[in-house]
């Protein structure tokens, strides 16, 4: 099998890609993983991360590298009669179009959904954006920490008595990609059922506010409104991190009633399961400060790897806070393919990624294509469209 080959549950979908920088860039990377055929349609200057510094392998962006293999790269000005008709053209040939421009913006251009689907009743189009195709805010621009802030999702995150934080991965833009691939699947799934397809569009302040989840659930029945929440459950005292006596941060999720008493047997305080202070989940939460204070000196008294081992074999789940060099050389990261190496047409031409998360039986794609030059398939493209429309 070649690197251009598809092989997956979407091989034979042929998506076209009007996105950028990372949200809906990286929804069609998902979308390249399992199969489908994703063209990038790219303007002569280029999807702007391709020119994000420091880290470069052959001239174009790691930061563009993470999110673009198994793409074609079409590049054509869409601000030209040309560039807009083989646009246009190739969303006719296409199940189905992701874009993540600022709402109206592709119209402006000459393209929009409701024209596209008049000529093909099947089409798909998805489309993310900072705040959604209406509301107030729809022509605001957003970025992924602007979404965290406005979400309440930085309001939670970072060490209570400091300042909010951004969360250490762009969960703005990869949440809404995520958001975006699940849409776009459905609609597929109701077009090839029905013939007629569908817009789907996705916030991603939507999408945060989404995350909230169970915070969200609280406050909106009565709760206080929740502060930073640190390294720490601020419902379940005994789910967070603490420190070791090597000075390493152990990571604990002890949220069952066997497993609290696993985690206060190995750290000796068995007799604390029974204790009316702590002898159930209501208890603990009342009582949540006297158990963390007892908690956190019982685990700087010994080293992290020591309670680590002692903990997993209570069936209590523990493990180290991992920078990214123990992460990569993970044995169970390594053997589920989460370090992926890209190979290009070109001499030497390489590149590691984090890998395919999805995982099939049989197998889906095993070959992935290096992330594509800029305009590296036009001739391919091009001249397919051209003989398409051939007399």
């Amino acid at each position: 099998m070649t690197a251009s080959q598809s092989v997956g549950p979407l091989a034979g979908v042929r998506i076209v890609d009007f996105t950028l920088f990372l949200s809906g860039p990286f929804a069609t990377q998902i979308l390249g993983d399992l199969g489908a055929e994703v063209i990038k349609v790219e303007a002569p200057d280029g999807d702007m991360s391709r020119t994000v510094p420091p880290r470069f392998v052959d001239g174009s962006s790691t930061y563009f590298g993470s999110t673009n293999r198994n793409k074609k790269s079409l590049m054509v000005d869409m601000r030209t009669p040309q560039g807009l008709a083989a646009a246009r053209q190739l969303i006719g040939e296409a199940d189905a179009v992701l874009e993540n421009f600022r709402p109206g913006k592709l119209a402006q251009l000459g393209i929009d959904a409701a024209t596209e689907r008049a000529r093909k009743p099947s089409l798909v189009w998805a489309s993310i954006s900072g705040f959604g195709q209406d509301g107030p805010l729809r022509e605001r621009p957003a970025y992924d920490m602007i979404v965290q802030a406005m979400s309440g999702v930085m309001s939670l995150t970072g060490e209570p008595g400091r300042e909010p934080v951004r969360a250490g991965v762009p969960v703005g833009d990869l949440c809404a990609g995520l958001y975006a691939v699940i849409g776009l699947l459905s609609a597929l799934i109701e077009a090839r059922r029905t013939g007629v397809g569908r817009s789907v569009e996705v916030s991603m302040l939507d999408v945060q506010v989404a995350l909230l989840t169970y915070q969200a659930a609280s406050y909106l029945q009565g709760g206080p409104i929740p502060d930073l929440q640190g390294s720490a459950h601020d419902f379940i005292p005994s789910y967070r991190c603490f420190r070791a006596g090597d000075g390493k941060v152990v990571a604990v999720t002890a949220n069952t009633e066997n497993m609290f008493r696993g985690l206060v047997r190995v750290l000796g305080f068995a007799e604390l399961a029974k204790d009316p202070r702590f002898v159930d989940p209501a208890s603990r939460y009342a009582n949540r400060e006297a158990l963390i204070a007892l908690l956190n000196g019982a685990f700087a008294r010994s080293p992290s790897a020591e309670l680590i081992e002692k903990l997993v074999a209570a069936e209590v789940p523990a493990a180290a806070v991992d920078d990214l060099e123990a992460v990569f050389n993970n044995p169970q990261v390594l053997h589920r393919g989460m370090r992926l190496k890209l190979e290009g047409e070109l001499p030497g031409q390489q590149m590691e990624v984090a890998g395919d998360p999805l995982k099939f039986n049989p197998p889906g794609r095993t070959v992935h294509s290096f992330p594509p030059r800029l305009g590296q398939h036009n001739s391919e493209i091009l001249g397919r469209l051209e003989q398409a429309i051939a007399p």
